[in-house]
C-alpha cells in the first residue's frame, strides 16, 4: 500500500507543470519521506562524473562536488548494474557522502544504510540514484523493490524535463546546454553555482552568445572571465570552430604583433620561417583576449583595424588578408580611466565593449560560496587521497563572512591550503577530515571566532548547559538573528545587513533554524 502511495505522489509531480529542476527536487524530497532515510540524492553523469542535479539532506556544499566514478567504488558499482543495489552498513567501500549528511553528529557518519540504482533514458545510462540512512538496517529487500519501481517514474521525469527545455531551445531558436538536463557540459570548465546574480550573467551571456558581437567581460581579478569566455564561445554558432586563447598581459612588447598577426620569414632576427599568427589559428572561431588593458599603443592600433574590417597584416608583409574571428576579451581594469590617461584608445574601447558584460565578484554571489567550496574540497580529497574532505559549521560560517578581494581564484587556493594543513598537523587519508577555521587562515576569522566565544560565555553557558556544540552554535546563531531584527524592527534585508550577510543566506539560516 505504501509502494502504491509513492508511485500516486510521483505521478503526481511527474504531471504538474513544473520547472525540470523543481519537478526533480519534488523527486527526491517525497523518496526521502517514503523511505525515511537521512539523504536522496539524483546525480547525472558527464563524462565520467556524476554530478549532484538535485539532493536532500546533503551539506550545501555538496552540490558543488563532482564525483570521478573510478575514485568511488560504490557509485561504480551502482552504475554497472541495472537492479536496485543495496550496500550492508559494514561494507569495507567508502561512502561518497562521509561527512556531508547534514544530520550527522559533527558531520561525521558511522556505519550507515546505503542503496542506489542506475538510470537509463532513452537506452544510455543518464546518471544514478542514491539514498543513505544514518541508522542501520534502514533499507531492506522490500525497499530495494520500491526503489526499483519508483526508478521507473524518475527516469519519466528527467525525460520529460529533456523534452520541455528541447522545446525551449526550438522556440527560442538557440542551444541553452549549460543548464540541460540532456545537454553536455565541458567538465574542465565548468561554471559552478546557482546565486541570482550568476543566473542573471548566464541568461544574458546565452543570449549575446547567439550574436556575432564582440564581448568585453568586465570583473575583477579571480572571478573567472576565462571561465565564461568559454561558456560564451560553447553558446555560440562558432562552437565547432577554435578558441584561442592570448593573455595579452604576458606577451612581451617586443614579440606582440609577431604573437597576435603574424610575421614572415626575415621579418625580425630570428625569423627563419613565415609563421602565422592567433588570428590566424581562430579564423572561424572566438579569439579571447584576456587582460586586453595591458596591449601596447602600437598593437591597439593593428588590433582596431581587425575589430573594423576583419583585416590582418603579418609582421614584415606589405599585404593583408581577412579573417572571420569574433573577439571576445576581458579586464579587471578601468578601460575609461585608462583612455583619461592615454594608456588605451577611445576608438578600441568602443569596439570591444560593443556588449559589455559585467561578471559579478564572489560577495555578491555569496550563496555560490558553498558550493564551491564542496568542489574545491572534492578535487582535494581526490589529489590528496583522502576518504572524505568536509568544512565544520564555522568554517563555513568563516566562509560566508569572509570578503572574498581574490574571489573564486582566492576561494580555491583557500581550500587547498587548509587541506593540505590538515594532513600536516596529523589528520590520517582513512578518516572523515574535518576542516575548522582555524586552518582557513582568513583575516578576521580568528576574530568572528572569539566572539562567538564571548556570546557563549557571556549568554549561552548558563541558558544551554547540556547542549553538545551543533545545538549550541544553532542556539547563538538564533539569538543574534532574533537581536539583528529587533535592531531592524524586523526587516529582513536591514537585518542581513547588520550580520553583513547575504539576505537570501539569512532567509534560508532563519528557516532552517525554526525561525520562520
Amino acid at each position: 500500500m505504501q509502494d502504491v502511495t509513492l508511485l500516486e505522489t510521483l505521478i503526481a509531480d511527474l504531471v504538474t507543470e513544473q520547472p525540470a529542476v523543481v519537478r526533480l527536487e519534488k523527486v527526491v524530497k517525497t523518496l526521502r519521506q517514503h523511505f525515511h532515510c537521512g539523504a536522496v540524492v539524483l546525480l547525472k553523469l558527464e563524462q565520467q562524473m556524476l554530478k549532484p542535479i538535485a539532493s536532500i539532506g546533503l551539506a550545501r556544499e555538496a552540490l558543488g562536488r563532482r564525483f570521478i566514478v573510478h575514485q568511488h567504488p560504490r557509485l561504480a558499482t551502482i552504475m554497472a548494474s541495472r537492479e536496485a543495489v543495496r550496500f550492508e552498513p559494514d561494507s569495507h567501500l567508502a561512502d561518497p557522502y562521509d561527512g556531508l549528511i547534514e544530520d550527522s553528529p559533527d558531520g561525521h557518519l558511522a556505519v550507515h544504510d546505503c542503496m542506489g540504482i542506475s538510470l537509463h533514458v532513452e537506452g544510455k545510462c543518464w546518471g544514478v540514484l542514491t539514498l543513505d540512512a544514518l541508522t542501520p538496517g534502514t533499507f531492506d529487500t522490500a525497499a530495494m523493490h520500491a526503489l526499483q519501481r519508483a526508478s521507473l517514474l524518475v527516469e519519466a521525469a528527467i525525460r520529460m524535463g529533456q523534452i520541455e527545455q528541447s522545446v525551449r531551445a526550438l522556440r527560442n531558436q538557440r542551444r541553452d546546454q549549460e543548464y540541460s538536463l540532456s545537454g553536455e557540459a565541458s567538465a574542465s570548465y565548468e561554471i559552478i553555482g546557482r546565486s541570482a546574480p550568476l543566473l542573471n550573467v548566464m541568461q544574458e551571456l546565452s543570449v549575446v552568445a547567439g550574436s556575432d558581437l564582440p564581448v568585453l567581460l568586465l570583473g575583477e581579478t579571480g572571478v573567472g572571465k576565462e571561465l565564461f569566455a568559454r561558456q560564451l564561445h560553447r553558446q555560440s554558432q562558432r562552437a565547432q570552430q577554435p578558441l584561442v586563447y592570448v593573455n595579452c598581459a604576458a606577451l612581451p612588447e617586443a614579440l606582440a604583433e609577431s604573437e597576435l598577426f603574424g610575421h614572415t620569414k626575415g621579418a625580425f632576427s630570428g625569423a627563419t620561417s613565415e609563421r602565422a599568427g592567433r588570428f590566424d589559428s581562430a579564423d572561424g572561431g572566438t579569439i579571447f583576449l584576456d587582460e586586453v588593458g595591458e596591449l601596447p599603443p602600437a598593437i591597439q592600433a593593428k588590433l582596431l583595424r581587425v575589430l573594423q574590417n576583419g583585416e590582418i597584416q603579418r609582421l614584415g608583409s606589405d599585404r593583408s588578408h581577412t579573417v572571420n574571428v569574433r573577439v571576445v576579451a576581458a579586464t579587471n581594469r578601468d578601460l575609461k580611466q585608462q583612455i583619461k590617461s592615454g594608456d588605451f584608445r577611445a576608438d578600441l574601447y568602443h569596439r570591444l565593449s560593443v556588449y559589455p558584460l559585467p561578471i559579478p565578484p564572489l560577495r555578491e554571489r555569496s550563496d555560490d560560496i558553498p558550493v564551491l567550496a564542496g568542489h574545491f574540497l572534492e578535487l582535494n580529497r581526490a589529489r590528496l587521497g583522502v576518504r572524505a574532505l568536509r568544512l565544520t559549521q564555522a568554517a563555513e560560517h568563516a566562509l560566508l563572512a569572509y570578503d572574498w578581494p581574490g574571489n573564486v581564484r582566492e576561494l580555491e587556493h583557500t581550500i587547498s591550503r587548509a587541506a593540505i594543513k590538515a594532513l600536516s598537523i596529523g589528520a590520517a587519508r582513512e578518516d572523515i577530515v574535518s576542516i575548522d577555521i582555524g586552518l582557513l587562515d582568513l583575516p578576521g576569522a580568528a576574530t568572528a571566532s572569539v566572539q562567538v566565544t564571548d556570546i557563549l560565555q557571556s549568554n549561552q553557558r548558563k541558558a544551554f548547559p547540556t547542549m553538545n556544540l551543533k545545538d549550541t552554535l544553532n542556539a547563538v546563531q538564533r539569538q543574534l538573528i532574533e537581536q539583528a531584527l529587533e535592531q531592524a524592527d524586523y526587516k529582513w534585508t536591514q537585518a542581513a545587513r547588520i550580520l553583513e550577510i547575504d539576505a537570501s543566506n539569512l532567509h534560508k539560516l532563519a528557516q532552517r533554524l525554526g525561525l520562520k
